[in-house]
């Protein structure tokens, strides 16, 4: 099997499925870090070369490090230097009125020494609150970071076209951004994925499966209601509610499996190649845990869905009533049941001790 690949820009190749992160944080389940860290060789092998963490993923980029480190040791850094780690550069919501340009570094550095990396591929950022601090500073800082050799190249995350137009007009080079893109979401379609085409941005689709939900194991189940202790089902759930009755979600899971059994895979994959097709997709960011996960996840590279089935699945699409607006426009709203459920400060200190290190 062929992993397709994309290039962001010249030397940056990324696998056309990025192994997600948030999944391994806190609050999204039980994780065992050491199968989780060793299973991510059988991902690196297979051709999934890319790993998306963040800062604030608790945990995480410590976990890649780990990996990194341990190919790097027995394998040597030929083949450890085959991973391209994508993270996020994420400053706390209660400092952005005051986070210093030095601050905003030693995040950066941070990270380096969790992945154990001499440079960062790609540096996702996002700030909380454009009306607050100075958010274009802190992105010169990291401007200073690419000439100082510590970071490859720059990206954003949740951020829609009016706030990333004053950084590109400011004359950064912004190769990706990341939006949630899905069969449930839609919100990049149309002007948003427009726009990247016009300033040569290319989308990093996460919530590609939505937490899960666009598996077998929500079909054909009743309505669970918003009672999960686990926050990843929490926010889906409620993107579910935004795309309308549970009926309908039942309808499209039912649509996707008819195609995947036409096909001989799984209503998953439908899914994830359904967002891989959409235009200026470079990669779509799947939360695969461990390497049982990998055989469904590699089914993607061979399907190609015909003009039937995206007819049927287009069909239960046009039934839908959302989400609508722009990219991360509901999450954005932190007094909304979206933006309710997230944590804003969870950098808190970038001086933190790694451990390990």
């Amino acid at each position: 099997m062929n992993v397709e690949t994309a290039e962001l820009r010249p030397g940056h190749t990324i696998s056309r499925v990025i192994k997600g992160g948030w999944q391994l944080a806190g609050d999204h389940g039980e994780v065992r870090p050491e199968q989780a860290i060793a299973d991510m060789e059988a991902f690196l092998d297979a051709g999934i070369t890319t790993f998306d963490c963040a800062d604030i993923y608790t945990g995480v980029e410590e976990m890649i490090g780990h990996f990194i480190a341990d190919v790097r040791n027995r394998r040597g850094s030929d083949i450890a230097n085959r991973v391209v780690v994508h993270t996020k550069l994420v400053p706390d919501l209660g400092r952005l009125s005051d986070i210093r340009p030095d601050e905003v570094e030693a995040i950066v550095d941070r990270s380096l020494r969790r992945l154990r990396i001499e440079r960062i591929p790609l540096v996702q950022f996002f700030w909380w609150d454009m009306a607050t601090g100075n958010a274009v500073e802190a992105l010169e800082v990291l401007k200073e970071c690419q000439r100082k050799g510590k970071i490859a190249n720059l990206g954003t995350t949740n951020w829609d076209t009016p706030v990333m137009d004053k950084f590109c007009d400011a004359g950064f080079d912004v190769v990706s951004a990341q939006v949630q893109y899905s069969v449930l979401d839609r919100r990049p379609a149309g002007a948003f994925s427009d726009w990247t085409a016009q300033r040569d941005v290319q989308i990093l689709a996460y919530g590609t499966l939505a937490g899960g939900f666009l598996t077998d194991v929500w079909l054909d189940q009743p309505d669970p209601g918003y009672a999960f202790e686990n926050r990843s089902l929490i926010k889906y759930r409620l993107i579910i509610d935004e795309f309308g009755p549970w009926d309908l979600f039942q309808e499209l899971l039912r649509t996707l499996k008819a195609v995947g059994d036409k096909h001989g895979v799984a209503l998953s994959t439908v899914a994830t190649r359904w967002v891989l097709d959409q235009p200026r997709v470079a990669a779509a960011i799947v939360g695969a845990r461990y390497a049982r996960h990998l055989p469904k996840t590699l089914e993607v590279f061979g399907l190609t869905l015909d003009a039937e089935d995206n007819a049927r699945i287009g069909g239960v699409l046009a039934q839908s009533n959302g989400p609508s607006g722009p990219v991360y426009g509901l999450e954005g709203d932190r007094n909304g049941r979206h933006g309710r459920i997230m944590k804003y400060n969870l950098n808190t200190n970038p001086g933190d001790k790694v451990h390990g290190a």
